[in-house]
């Protein structure tokens, strides 16, 4: 009897939709500001935001118009702050990018193109609330009150770094502001924030975690980890996968096999968003939603924040290597900036000649602050902090074992 020939399977590797070479053309977003309820924060559900998840929330039109139920109705002040954390995030970026290439500083990543991610959804939190960031959400401690000079000081891991040069450049951390600490292993701070809220859901705190994942890191288990953990115990959460296409050089498209991430946060029975990124006020106005439904004692809200990383996934990256050099412009979401600027000027609560001055004042600040922060030590030169640190700030009381090897560190220093 002859055998039966075996079906042939071809294994499915989605590519990127264009490669160097090829010109990028982005589909025009569907959904137009007003096109998606606002529900009640304290009692949705999640079968309630269905068309949310595969939707997309927007404000801001691209005329610079804002409308529709999401419109947070901000004060021009709170707008223009907005706008100045977003400018003083964009030139302090530019200028440490370029500290980086004359060798000033040893790696940097930039927030190019997603700095209304980080500030409008700060802005939209309360002060109590825990931060839980990935490198691309520095912009939160500008929200937050951080100066710029102790910024670069770890940047730099001169003296003065908080941080004790026990991180990679941009890994910061906030103590100040509830700003935890960046994670290198990508993916971990998810379940962390959703553990930090469990606690004070327990203690009863009025306090609320935010977190933010890559479109790559949310394949890994850590992801799927928080949500399950999300929708079990409600906790106040908010957790967020910033799309914003690219997870260093591979594409989107390799994360996940829905046609949204937001979506995936409806199998869990958790309330899902997509919001769009580059529109300062949208991304307002779900954050405040979510901040509102974690007070109610409703629990978690998923959203995906629909972004483009408009520059190198770091320092050490050249993505023309993997994507066209002009796709960023390409970007039916247009710049995050300009936008906002763009709605105050339709608004009359600003000028081409205010933007300038802005942008040139606030220039002005960075290069001031890394002047002040050299004064404290230079990456080549230092002086860095001291060796004792690698034993300090760890345990109440240092463990005998410890403090024999801080013994002899300290008996071969003087030798």
């Amino acid at each position: 009897m002859a055998a039966k020939k075996k079906k042939q399977v071809t294994l499915h590797v989605p590519s990127a939709p264009f490669r160097p070479g090829d010109k990028a053309s982005f589909a025009p977003f569907e959904n137009e500001p007003g096109d998606l309820s606002r529900p009640d924060p304290a009692n949705c559900t999640a079968s309630e935001t269905t068309d949310h998840a595969y939707g997309l929330v927007r404000v801001l039109d691209f005329e610079g118009n804002a409308s529709g139920p999401w419109n947070p109705d901000l004060t021009p002040d709170e707008l223009r702050e907005g706008l100045e954390h977003m400018v003083r995030m964009r030139i302090f970026d530019d200028r440490m990018m370029k500290m980086q290439r004359t060798g000033k500083l040893s790696f940097y990543m930039r927030s190019y193109g997603e700095e209304a991610v980080a500030i409008a959804q700060t802005m939209a939190l309360e002060t109590q609330d825990w931060i839980f960031p990935t490198y691309r959400q520095p912009g939160a401690q500008f929200v937050r009150g951080r100066d710029m000079v102790s910024m670069i000081n770890h940047c730099i891991g001169n003296e003065e770094d908080n941080v004790k040069g026990r991180q990679m450049p941009v890994h910061y951390t906030y103590r100040e502001g509830r700003f935890i600490s960046v994670s290198s292993p990508v993916g971990t701070q998810f379940s962390q924030a959703v553990g930090v809220a469990m606690a004070s859901q327990y203690k009863a705190l009025d306090e609320c975690c935010i977190t933010w994942i890559g479109d790559g890191s949310s394949a890994e288990g850590d992801y799927h980890y928080a949500l399950n953990f999300a929708s079990v115990f409600k906790p106040p959460v908010i957790l967020n996968i910033v799309n914003n296409q690219w997870a260093i050089s591979t594409h989107a498209n390799l994360a996940s096999g829905n046609p949204t991430f937001a979506a995936r946060g409806l199998a869990y029975n958790v309330p899902s968003m997509r919001v769009d990124g580059n529109d300062f006020l949208a991304l307002y106005a779900v954050t405040k939603w979510a901040r509102e439904r974690a007070a109610a004692g409703e629990g978690a809200t998923h959203i995906e924040v629909l972004t483009y990383r408009a520059g190198a996934h770091s320092s050490s990256d050249d993505p023309s290597r993997y994507r066209p050099g002009d796709e960023h412009e390409a970007w039916p979401g247009g710049d995050p900036v300009d936008r906002l600027v763009q709605h105050l000027v339709t608004i009359g609560e600003w000028s081409e000649e205010q933007q300038k001055e802005l942008e040139e004042r606030v220039d002005g600040e960075v290069m001031a602050a890394y002047k002040e922060a050299v004064t404290y030590g230079d990456l080549a030169n230092g002086p860095y902090p001291s060796a004792d640190t690698i034993f300090t700030e760890v345990y109440d009381e240092v463990p005998w074992h410890l403090q024999e090897q801080w013994d002899e560190m300290k008996k071969w220093s003087v030798d």
